[in-house]
């Protein structure tokens, strides 16, 4: 084996060494996190270098036209990016992930090979987003490195992060790379945002199961009410109905009803349920639900959307300012169901999580499909002029 393979593993199992005794050092001493930080930080321009330094010899070898000593390099070049000890991720000029090691997948709640060619924005809490992107621009454009306090939006979970941006140039490759290393933030964040969820809790199907059947039931039990003998009940309250899925099911509950007289296929905000502390519940109320892709795509055609990762922050519209709203929300996942009546589509139902809680899933869709269905077969007939 060259020399210089040999150094570059001692310094990698040196690397890993030093960091796992930071790591043990940071639970012992939490009070100590801002030295341990900046100790961790120098261990990520110590691996910064090193990568540099194999993207360089990689290249030269590339250049050289040694095919089969290439090869060798190659392998274990890959070999040395997947086992080290930092989160890193190798974007491509789009910000598309290219390569993450294991412990950067693990970090992002995944599998290397889920996570390869996903955006790694939709993996950054969406109030960081727009920063992550800026600094990502001006790293590629510019060619400094860039370092930064951000927030992750895992499954369940919303971690502070400090991220180390570097530019890569690889001569194999039409436009340059980016290099992003994962490390504790520098600070803690004085954003409280969203509590965290028991993610144990989050992931065990049988209590997502359980949860699920204990909403239909209740809702069931709320529209037999409506009903009441014979037909006679009380009209629905929607306002009851999203306060059921708020306090149980998501965050923010959105019932937009189709019962203009003047202009029937138009839609006005009836309901908007969230945290009874959240300041953003004015905003949502204000915005034109036909002025926003969600929900006049679910009203315009009748079918329902899923959102398990929010890419496009611009979904359920902007504010004054200019402001995605679903930002303002610390928004993670959404979905949106039609209420369809005997008459067709009477509105839309719509549902967010925010960072701290499990993305909806599919089988989330299908039951709030059915309770909008049942919602809208409830609601009462359209006023006429």
């Amino acid at each position: 084996m060259p020399e210089h393979l040999a150094k570059l593993e001692r310094a990698i199992a040196d690397l890993r060494d030093r960091v796992e005794a930071l790591r043990t050092t940071h639970a012992t001493y939490p009070d100590d996190a801002a030295g341990t930080a900046e100790a961790a930080l120098a261990e990520l321009g110590f691996a910064e270098r090193l990568l540099r330094d194999c993207g360089e010899r990689l290249a030269t070898l590339v250049n050289s036209g040694a095919s089969r000593r290439t090869d060798d390099e190659r392998v274990l070049l890959r070999a040395v990016f997947n086992e080290l000890s930092i989160p890193v991720v190798l974007l491509d000029h789009e910000g598309f992930i290219r390569r993450i090691n294991a412990i950067g997948a693990e970090r992002l709640g995944s599998t290397p090979g889920y996570l390869t060619g996903k955006p790694f924005s939709i993996f950054v809490d969406l109030r960081g987003r727009a920063a992550m992107r800026s600094w990502q621009a001006a790293v590629l454009q510019g060619g400094e490195p860039a370092s930064f306090d951000s927030r992750l939006a895992r499954r369940g979970w919303a971690e502070d992060v400090h991220l180390t941006m570097t530019r890569l140039d690889v001569p194999t490759e039409p436009n340059p790379l980016v290099l992003v290393a994962m490390s504790p933030p520098l600070r803690t964040s004085e954003d409280d945002g969203p509590a965290p969820l028991e993610a144990a809790v989050e992931d065990q199907v049988v209590v997502l199961a359980a949860r699920r059947l204990d909403v239909l039931t209740r809702m069931t039990r709320l529209l037999l009410r409506s009903a009441g003998p014979g037909g006679e009940g009380a009209p629905l309250a929607l306002d009851d109905a999203a306060a059921l899925l708020a306090d149980s099911y998501a965050d923010w509950v959105i019932v937009d009803v189709c019962d203009l007289p003047d202009d029937p296929r138009r839609a006005r905000r009836a309901v908007v349920a969230g945290p009874a502390d959240e300041p953003h519940g004015k905003l949502v109320r204000s915005l034109d639900p036909m002025a926003s892709e969600v929900p006049s795509q679910v009203l315009a055609s009748g079918q329902s959307v899923l959102y398990q990762l929010i890419e496009d922050e611009a979904l359920l519209g902007l504010d004054p300012d200019g402001v995605p709203a679903l930002s303002a929300l610390s928004a993670r996942s959404l979905l949106s169901v039609p209420l369809r009546g005997s008459r067709g589509v009477r509105g839309a139902l719509t549902l967010i999580r925010r960072s701290n809680r499990g993305s909806f899933r599919l089988a989330d869709l299908g039951l709030i499909e059915e309770i909008g269905e049942h919602i809208g077969l409830a609601l009462p007939p359209r006023p006429t002029t």
